[in-house]
């Protein structure tokens, strides 16, 4: 009787994304023999009624690891900086949802529907793209084939939890403020901040850190991220990155220009046919994706495709996808399956 092979897998952090890796990896029912959970600090803690001893990360730790999972959202900045290559010299394949690889010429930059072949050249470590790039190529890179595409302009609105755990937390709190209030006022100030500004009842353009020609580094690596990942550093992005008061999911707003003509309806049913990605684009009808709509669900959801009237082979689409999932845990589970393919 055939016995599937299972591998060893380790979950680094148990931020929103390290819970979320956990859920995915039972919900994709992942090939798993040991299960070991990392943190700073050792601890239990229950996901989907499932409990979890979580272990003070080491580098002992990774001994008998095929599968190492840093979710990059909890501990210092870099922890994966640290303990990746402790990780892939006692034999694991790490796969980093954090941003200390991303650009390393070395590592491949992935998300499965559109490059999984770059998996092959690994040397140890692949990377998982951010959030905001990975559902906006996965909408682009079918167009991209059939017609090419020589200019991006996207607004992203980002939800809450792009920034973490603490960032909803600030979300719901501001929001209690607000309500016990009455809504006189709109303004609060909440302490232990996670982001820079208010968000509730407000919207601001400013995730991350501002960089050249006054754009954050969020807005570069949409830039950076789409031409490493499609191979085409001709493709002109240029980005504006907001924060809404969004729980999850976000939503891009896509406006592209692309060598040759199509029309909507093609792009519809391109799109439609491609794998990971679902269209909803029924305007009249008020049919559309919404971040209320997608929360917990895989797929990159497309919808008011519609044509430029003014200016040739322009098309605007609306883009969404649960950025805890598809966005970081899902595209990350993904990498780890293609990559035990691989091995078969």
């Amino acid at each position: 009787m055939y016995t599937m092979k299972k591998y060893n897998v380790a979950v680094i952090g148990v931020g929103a994304v390290g819970i979320e890796m956990l859920r995915v990896l039972r919900q994709r029912n992942f090939p798993i023999g040991d299960l070991k959970v990392f943190a700073r600090s050792a601890r239990a803690i229950e996901v989907d009624d499932q409990k979890y001893a979580v272990s003070a990360i080491s580098p002992e730790g990774f001994d008998g690891i095929d599968i190492a999972l840093f979710a990059g959202t909890e501990g210092e900045k870099g922890a994966a900086i640290i303990y990746a290559p402790e990780a892939v010299k006692r034999g694991a394949v790490v796969i980093d949802n954090g941003a200390d690889f991303r650009m390393d010429p070395k590592v491949p930059l992935v998300v499965p529907e559109v490059n999984a072949k770059d998996i092959k050249r690994h040397e140890g470590i692949i990377a998982n793209p951010n959030c905001s790039t990975i559902q906006m190529v996965a909408a682009l890179w079918p167009i991209y084939k059939k017609v090419g595409i020589k200019r991006v302009i996207v607004t992203t609105l980002q939800a809450s939890s792009g920034a973490g755990r603490s960032a909803v937390e600030q979300l719901m709190q501001e929001n209690s403020l607000i309500a016990s209030a009455g809504y006189q006022n709109v303004r609060v100030n909440v302490e232990n901040k996670a982001l820079p500004q208010q968000l509730a009842y407000n919207v601001f353009p400013h995730i991350g850190g501002f960089a050249e020609h006054d754009y954050t580094n969020e807005e570069w690596k949409l830039v950076h991220e789409t031409h490493k990942i499609m191979h085409d550093d001709k493709i002109k992005v240029s980005a504006t990155t907001v924060r809404v008061p969004v729980r999850t999911c976000h939503s891009e707003s896509v406006y592209l220009e692309t060598i040759k003509p199509i029309e909507p309806d093609k792009v519809r049913d391109i799109l439609s046919k491609s794998s990971g990605i679902i269209v909803i684009d029924e305007p009249k009808s008020n049919l559309y994706p919404m971040p209320k709509d997608i929360e917990g669900k895989d797929e990159v959801f497309v919808g008011r495709i519609r044509k430029d009237p003014f200016v040739k082979n322009g098309l605007w689409l609306w883009v969404v996808a649960d950025n805890l999932r598809k966005g970081a845990a899902t595209n990350a589970v993904q990498i780890a399956e293609c990559v035990i393919s691989s091995l078969k």
